[in-house]
């Protein structure tokens, strides 16, 4: 426990560190590393500790950049869509909105690599209108995760702001929202004394990377910053859906076999009660299985799983296509 609140300090550090350089993504970036520490739905609320402290960090240092106009777009259905997204994480694993999070941060990765244009001056006219939007749909995901950091960012830079101004304005906007998910995550039961640990230790890690951040990000090119950021939420999106892909397997208990033996090729997918399979038999016929499983009970009294009932897909080039019912009938136990 203790080496993973030190990897968590080193990783949340360095985390900040390149959010300070890209505008935010450091706490997508540590929930990988958070859930292996804490429960699935604790892992928000000590985020929330953590950049919470952060934000205010940055306020105290580039308030004047704040563009209070955007604020007060923002914040107001921020609020609220954050306690709807909290109330969502009592009923649902996150972990199934952390993969898909985790393939909409992958969407940056033609950004990274595409030839940079030159930086936006001119605002767009509609952002402002669509902040309201904006900030509903980032207080639900972050109150249902946590953090929204990247997700948004594209929408700062559509308004025109130096990065100076994105770092200062995403940390008001974030600073409350923040403050009132920690309360209700306290509500909700959703803090305890390691999660509160992991967020001092994140909070700590925080303020280390702001102490260093004024000194240096006026020496960062706009284009260069808005690549970092691109950059920055392609290897969170990597890290989150690693591991929400590992949480999904391990609750629906997901394995894959392939097979191979005498001129037959068999590769399956086991969930649950499930069972899909596809079956390649003498180079020729293709067979598509999907079998229901009953649980049964074994003579040492633990359960198993036994084929139930289902059905296979035939492709034969001599038969075409059909299909035949699988039925397994249950075997009685041999006399003693």
């Amino acid at each position: 426990m203790v080496f993973g609140f030190i990897a968590l300090f080193i990783i949340s550090a360095v985390a900040f560190a390149l959010s300070a350089v890209s505008g935010g993504g450091a706490g997508l970036i540590v929930i990988p590393v958070l859930g292996l520490i804490l429960a699935a739905d604790h892992v928000p609320a000590a985020l929330s500790i953590g950049t919470a402290v952060s934000s205010l960090s940055r306020i105290a240092l580039f308030f004047k950049a704040i563009r209070w106009q955007i604020v007060l777009r923002f914040v107001p259905l921020a609020l609220p869509a954050a306690w709807g997204g909290i109330v969502l994480l009592k009923q649902i694993q996150p972990a199934y909105l952390d993969f898909l999070l985790g393939l909409f941060l992958l969407g940056n990765l033609p950004l990274v690599l595409r030839h940079q244009k030159r930086d936006r001056k001119d605002p767009e006219a509609d952002g402002m209108t669509w902040l309201p939007v904006v900030g509903a749909l980032a207080g639900f995901i972050s109150g249902f995760t946590g953090a929204v950091g990247l997700l948004f960012n594209g929408f700062y830079h559509r308004l025109g702001l130096r990065k100076e101004e994105i770092v200062a304005t995403r940390a008001a906007n974030d600073i409350l929202l923040h403050l009132v998910k920690v309360v209700l995550y306290t509500v909700y039961g959703l803090i305890d004394q390691v999660t509160l640990m992991a967020g001092v230790a994140v909070a700590i890690a925080a303020l280390v990377s702001s102490a260093a951040m004024k000194a240096w990000l006026h020496h960062i090119p706009d284009h260069l910053f808005r690549r970092i950021g691109h950059g920055a939420a392609v290897v969170a999106g990597v890290a989150m859906m690693a591991l929400a892909g590992h949480q999904i397997t391990m609750q629906n208990d997901v394995r894959f076999h392939y097979v191979q033996r005498m001129g037959e090729t068999e590769l399956a997918l086991d969930w649950r009660q499930h069972y899909l399979s596809v079956e390649l038999e003498n180079s020729a016929e293709l067979e598509i299985r999907h079998v229901l499983k009953n649980q049964d009970v074994a003579t040492n009294g633990l359960p198993r799983m036994r084929p139930s009932s289902g059905s296979i897909f035939h492709l034969s080039p001599s038969r075409g296509l059909y299909i035949t019912p699988f039925r397994q009938q249950r075997s009685h136990p041999a006399p003693i």
